[in-house]
């Protein structure tokens, strides 16, 4: 096994704890941004390159017809192997927003197709669930059971925001475990069922989901309620049968006492092995696992750690993913050092043989040599090659120079969004806010001053007003201007609209009709006043 110190390219700040790493057709992708997506890739996915000991990033395209796909932390993710004609995708459900909001939606993340120049084109649907529906949540998992020929999604565990019902100011944003139910839901028509089980009697969150065939097996993870790491085991067997599932637990021995470990599978068998982690809030798990299933079971063996370096060693916190078979990208912070320019150190942790390592970087350099246009020959007089793509789309083409990502060319956001500093005098900080009106919930209120050409946002809370006041302000069609500029309330009142009333012109007397009366001789009279009497 080697441990390798990775030089992130103008992309330390795009990762952070939470995010997750992806593999589609042989490529490593980041999923789960810091903040939303910018505009050198406004999908917020990027693929991974690690080359001569340097990480870079380059930005992957969505197809026209997919959904939008939000940066999201600590989601449930799940990767389905091609089966019965389908291409592997990945199944992604919940997970936190960069504003801290919970999702609750599911999305299938596949393959689109390919261009001319190699570039991975990706496709994301939302998918609709009917029945018992999972609600929002983050630090879940997701696994595939396969039983009597039959396909299904088990889901279990994570955490969420308190009910609204029983907010208060204080416990506002606070989170609590989710009930221990087990969700399975299909794929095909996204019919889904909770089943309550006596075993799973306590919620938890960020343990570590293995499944083989028709078993899952729930290792480890963190119960708020006890605010313990208790080293737990559960075999869940599912059998898809013909009417309704039938799901059966059993809780084994030999568990770990671990959450928020690193998972990476060593080849096609289902061998898996165990990294990082925390044993407790305190304390990280400096240990590696082998687990194997098979038909006997599950097998836990421990496995001889890398040689850890001093940062990783005192680092308080560290985090990563899978970067490929028997590989781990791991991640731990600079401990706020100001000569470190980057948030992070990096390591290319692998677990591969010597022998098969060199055959991975043969092939892989292989690999980069045909798709890494920085360093090959030009096909000058061969435009036709580049049939069905447009001119501007060739101007760029190089697959480094062009889609690399650079942070230093993004736009500076700190003077837009709802963390900005509003005015000299500004109290909201994004690490301590916590709700100040009762019409907040993740994010702080703000109202818009009419100083000048363009205006400026303003958060309520700094410019002192009261929350009726507030209300009032958004309702009406009142300019506002904020204490910087002028310090009251309201100065302006956008002048109501004038109605011109219409004007009536009176009729004549003499025009006027009046009753209509028949003209009669007396005789006519007498005559009728006798026929009538």
């Amino acid at each position: 096994m080697t441990l390798q110190p990775l030089t992130p390219v103008n992309c330390a700040g795009l990762l952070q704890p939470g995010c997750s790493l992806l593999q589609l057709d042989g490529e490593i992708l980041l999923f789960g941004q810091k903040g939303w997506p910018k505009r050198l890739c406004p999908t917020g996915i990027f693929g991974v390159r690690f080359k001569n000991g340097e990480m870079k990033l380059r930005a992957i395209s969505f197809s026209n017809d997919s959904s939008y796909l939000p940066p999201l932390r600590c989601p449930a993710v799940c990767r389905l192997d091609p089966y019965d004609g389908l291409p592997e995708s990945y199944l992604i459900h919940g997970g936190r927003t960069p504003n801290n909001e919970i999702s609750s939606c599911l999305y299938l993340l596949t393959m689109d197709s390919r261009g001319c120049n190699r570039k991975l084109v990706l496709k994301c649907k939302e998918k609709e669930l009917v029945g018992e529906v999972p609600g929002a949540r983050y630090g879940h998992a997701m696994s595939i059971v396969q039983s009597r020929g039959k396909t299904a999604c088990v889901m279990f565990g994570g955490r969420s925001y308190i009910p609204t019902g029983e907010r208060t100011t204080e416990r506002w944003n606070s989170v609590v475990d989710c009930p221990p139910q087990v969700f399975l839901f299909d794929l095909e028509f996204g019919c889904s069922s909770a089943h309550t089980l006596p075993e799973l009697s306590d919620g938890q969150s960020f343990h570590v989901a293995l499944a083989r065939e028709d078993c899952v097996y729930f290792i480890g993870g963190h119960s708020i309620t006890s605010d313990s790491r208790p080293p737990r085991l559960f075999r869940l067997r599912v059998e898809l049968l013909q009417g309704s599932p039938l799901l059966s637990c059993e809780t084994l021995d030999s568990g770990l006492s671990i959450s928020s470990a690193i998972i990476t599978r060593t080849g096609p068998s289902h061998r898996y092995i165990v990294l990082g982690g925390y044993q407790s809030d305190s304390q990280k798990r400096m240990e590696c696992s082998t687990v194997l299933l098979d038909e006997k079971g599950i097998h836990i063996d421990h496995l001889e750690p890398p040689r850890w370096t001093p940062d990783i060693i005192h680092s308080r916190t560290w985090f990563g993913g899978s970067a490929g078979d028997g590989c781990i990208l791991l991640a731990v912070p600079t401990e706020g050092r100001p000569s470190q320019p980057d948030v992070h150190y990096f390591y290319h942790v692998s677990f591969q043989q010597e022998k098969e390592y060199n055959e991975e970087e043969r092939t892989q350099a292989c690999s980069q040599e045909s798709t890494d246009y920085e360093n090959s020959t030009p096909l000058e007089d061969s435009e036709e090659l580049y049939f069905g793509r447009e001119p501007h789309e060739l101007e760029n083409s190089s697959d480094d120079e062009g889609d690399t990502y650079n942070e230093e060319d993004e736009e500076d956001e700190s003077q837009t969004g709802y963390w900005t500093k509003c005015c000299l005098g500004c109290q909201v900080d994004p690490n301590t806010w916590e709700p100040y009106y009762s019409t907040e919930l993740h994010r702080p209120a703000m109202i818009f001053c009419s100083k000048g050409e363009g205006g400026h946002w303003v958060h309520a809370q700094c410019m002192e007003l009261s929350e009726t006041l507030l209300v009032k302000l958004s309702q009406g069609s009142k300019k506002y201007f904020c204490l910087d500029h002028g310090g009251l309330p309201y100065q302006e009142m956008t002048p109501p609209r004038q109605v011109i009333p219409v004007r009536r012109t009176p009729m004549k007397a003499k025009d006027r009709n009046g009753a209509f009366m028949f003209k009669m001789s007396p005789s006519k009279k007498s005559f009728f006043k006798r026929l009538f009497d």
